[in-house]
């Protein structure tokens, strides 16, 4: 069939599934282009200890590649990145991929009706279609904290992990105390002499229910296919029908907080000490900030050895950390578990539309993208995981796989001789983005009374305000009347 050449950046779940989706369809002509050696996005990168997913393993993998033996209701990392390396052979994919190769920018020329993109080395290499597939979790944030550069010993984030660094016997930082610490926290208390949380914000915090499968469950998905699916259909209805009202709805929000509030209260009842408690107690509504989930954290913190500390950092000395209340905690390890940049979207690519206008200045005033995937000006370009298709609660794999069977069928439209492009009507993507910015004001993320990622500015550009199988039947068809198409 061949078809247009389609260009796409990363090859974590959502670039990956994509290659996949495209070669099934039959399309050859595409490349995937990836920074590091090997596929896998965050959960190739992402390698302290402990890291795990905290949705189930059932839901958070694609629904045409099932995987009959996972080896516990939530998966490992590794365990993770094996399977999207065996997704990558199975479909044929491993030749589209060109590793180390990170694209610096990307230039539309309206005449011939393509992208040309050139890499951090300079090459050249042009595409009828570009898909930026790079998610909002890869480029991790580090805090700009005075004196930083001056501390004597070792500085890494989470997401970038020294395995060369043993914490045996050190004195250990841990700057915050998000989804990612609550993972390695547990991991490498045993190992530190002392370690200290400097915990920024409190965090919900709920009971992980997890388990090792039995190797019987792993026979009976394989002869009985129908079980697995039993297994991600409640997953699934878990998400939508109890979880994600109350994260949407207002009502939704009153009923159902108040009991998934107590189930999280429960779990920091296994915190001893009365003061350590209340400060663990966030001031702000369940579900504003990303419910963690975690059976081992609280229980890290009744160590001895093992201190949270709420007053904020003022600089960093190069033997300690100095905070706000005038004490001063030694440490010669400090490990960054401080999250990732999530508004860059296309970071650190520079992308140019229609009149050499860059995609940085569309977005002046925030992120926005029709259906999360395409913004005006900028035409045969798509994006993944983009503004506003975050989920609260859910899997984001499920939202990946509907932007899969969209951008399939914009390739297709594609195919047309006599099509030169397609781009997104603005009037469109204004109407689309305005009934979203109303839709998330009255949600918990917009109105809970905490600071998080999703916003910036008081502009929610992360969260879809709606469930998951909304979002599969808004992507389901597309719409050839939300675009202009531009004739040879």
């Amino acid at each position: 069939m061949g078809g247009p050449s389609v260009a796409i950046v990363g090859s974590g779940f959502s670039g990956l599934g994509l290659a996949i989706a495209l070669k099934r369809a039959g399309f050859t002509e595409l490349t995937v282009f990836e920074r590091a050696d090997g596929v896998g996005g965050v959960w190739r990168e992402n390698t302290y200890p402990g890291a795990a997913c905290d949705a189930p393993s059932h839901l958070y993998s694609y629904s045409f590649e099932p995987k009959h033996d996972w080896s516990r209701r939530f998966a490992p990392q590794p365990e993770i990145l094996d399977y999207l390396r065996g997704c990558a052979r199975k479909y044929g994919v491993m030749e589209h991929m060109r590793f180390r190769k990170e694209i610096a920018s990307a230039d539309f020329d309206a005449k011939e009706g393509r992208w040309n993109l050139r890499t951090a080395e300079g090459e050249t290499c042009p595409a009828d279609v570009l898909v930026s597939a790079c998610g909002q979790l890869s480029r991790p944030h580090v805090p700009d904290i005075p004196g930083l550069e001056s501390f004597g010993g070792a500085v890494f984030h989470s997401a970038e992990w020294d395995h060369g660094h043993d914490l045996s016997g050190r004195d250990v930082a841990v700057v915050g105390n998000g989804a990612s610490a609550v993972q390695f926290v547990p991991r490498i208390a045993p190992r530190a002499a002392k370690l200290t949380v400097f915990q920024r914000e409190p965090q919900w915090v709920g009971w992980k229910w997890d388990r090792r499968y039995p190797r019987v469950r792993s026979r009976l998905n394989r002869r009985f296919p129908v079980l697995q699916r039993l297994s991600r259909l409640g997953v699934f209805v878990w998400f939508e029908v109890l979880l994600n009202p109350m994260l949407i709805s207002p009502r939704g929000r009153r009923v159902l907080s108040a009991h998934i509030r107590a189930l999280c209260r429960a779990t920091r009842w296994s915190v001893r000490d009365k003061e350590l408690r209340k400060n663990l107690t966030p001031g702000y509504e369940l579900g504003c900030k990303r419910v963690l989930v975690s059976s081992d954290y609280y229980r890290t913190l009744n160590l001895p050895h093992v201190d949270v500390v709420t007053s904020p950092i003022v600089k960093v000395a190069p033997d300690a950390v100095v905070t706000a209340d005038g004490r001063s905690h030694r440490a010669d390890t400090i490990i960054m578990g401080t999250g990732f940049q999530s508004h860059g979207f296309v970071a650190p690519m520079r992308v140019s539309g229609l009149d050499g206008r860059a995609l940085d200045d569309a977005w002046r005033d925030g992120p926005r993208a029709y259906l999360g995937m395409t913004v005006a000006g900028f035409p045969n370009f798509f994006l993944m995981y983009g503004p506003n298709t975050n989920v609260g609660s859910g899997s984001v794999v499920h939202m990946l796989e509907s932007q899969i069977a969209y951008i399939v069928q914009a390739v297709r439209a594609l195919r047309d001789p006599e099509v030169l492009y397609m781009d997104v009507r603005e009037d469109v993507l204004s109407a689309f983005d305005e009934r979203l910015q109303r839709r998330l004001g009255g949600t918990v993320w917009n109105a809970g009374g905490c600071t998080s990622w999703y916003t910036r500015g008081g502009r929610n550009a992360s969260n879809w305000p709606g469930s998951m199988l909304g979002y599969r039947r808004r992507t389901r068809g597309l719409d050839p009347s939300d675009y202009h198409f531009v004739k040879r």
